[in-house]
């Protein structure tokens, strides 16, 4: 790969800067090895308002990658659909299952994709690739497909189910990542890391042989996270030797905070319109 990896944050919960919006989701525009990479659309609602203020034309995206089919990631797919005529689309196929969120008030919500089949992708982009078990977008970059769950202490992050009553738990088998690999440097992209933040960083171990990551960036879904679970998950990024730290979306305030706590000198605060250069 080329000698760097540039990510703009162009939807996240808050806006990081006059004339951007910000809502509850997350979209990235990375920039390597000569791609140009969406990860993730967000809700929808500021993607392409965002994309325009940013000087991003959503419209020359070579590979789109979707971490998981939740609302706040995959909302603005029918935004951009009729303009992935060239665009490989990289999804688990379980992305676009029925999925609902458990209300303390008994009152259940859809929290699922607007798109319900994977066939409606498949009519507008060039390709669409099931993303099941590693998946290669260069020799360089690939999407993890599901990750194992191996902790004990780590779960889903929430009540999500696949039924209206909630009556089954979703364990969203759809959740994954996306690895860049570039001059002895690996860079961990990350929707919600639904699958647990250890789990992830154990099975990028796994893919790239080693044990060592310099970034992680994205959601880490530890905003209700146990004290046991967010101790454990501070030991393993710390074991990982990680030395750019973006936590963002919905890792939590409490979670982000310990993080900057601990590691004031490499934590990097993310919001719609922010740049990393790797």
């Amino acid at each position: 790969m080329g000698e760097s990896v540039h990510i703009t944050v162009v939807a996240e919960n808050r806006a990081g800067r006059a004339g951007l919006l910000g809502e509850h989701g997350l979209a990235l525009w990375i920039e390597a090895a000569g791609r140009r990479i969406l990860f993730d659309t967000g809700q929808g609602l500021i993607l392409k308002h965002n994309a325009e203020k940013l000087g991003i034309d959503l419209g020359t995206v070579d590979d789109l990658v979707l971490s998981h089919g939740h609302y706040d990631h995959t909302g603005g797919l029918p935004h951009i659909l009729k303009g992935l005529a060239h665009t490989r689309v990289f999804v688990h196929p379980a992305a676009f299952g029925a999925k609902y969120a458990a209300g303390s008030n008994g009152e259940n919500r859809y929290i699922g994709s607007p798109i319900s089949k994977l066939e409606q992708v498949r009519e507008h982009a060039a390709a669409v690739i099931e993303t099941a078990g590693p998946t290669e977008l260069t020799p360089d970059i690939q999407v993890t497909g599901a990750i194992p769950r191996h902790t004990t202490f780590e779960d889903t992050g929430g009540p999500f189910f696949i039924d209206k009553a909630c009556t089954q738990p979703d364990p969203l088998p759809d959740d994954q990542a996306l690895v860049l690999q570039f001059d002895g440097k690996v860079v961990l992209v990350l929707g919600c890391a639904h699958s647990g933040i250890v789990n992830t960083l154990a099975y990028v171990t796994e893919l790239t042989g080693t044990d060592r990551i310099h970034a992680v960036i994205g959601g880490m879904h530890l905003v209700n996270a146990s004290t046991e679970r967010l101790e454990l998950s501070l030991e393993a990024i710390e074991r990982c030797g990680c030395r750019i730290l973006a936590p963002c979306h919905c890792t939590g305030l409490a979670a982000t905070a310990a993080m900057m706590t601990r590691w004031p000198d490499r934590l990097v605060p993310i919001a719609t319109g922010c740049c990393l250069t790797i």
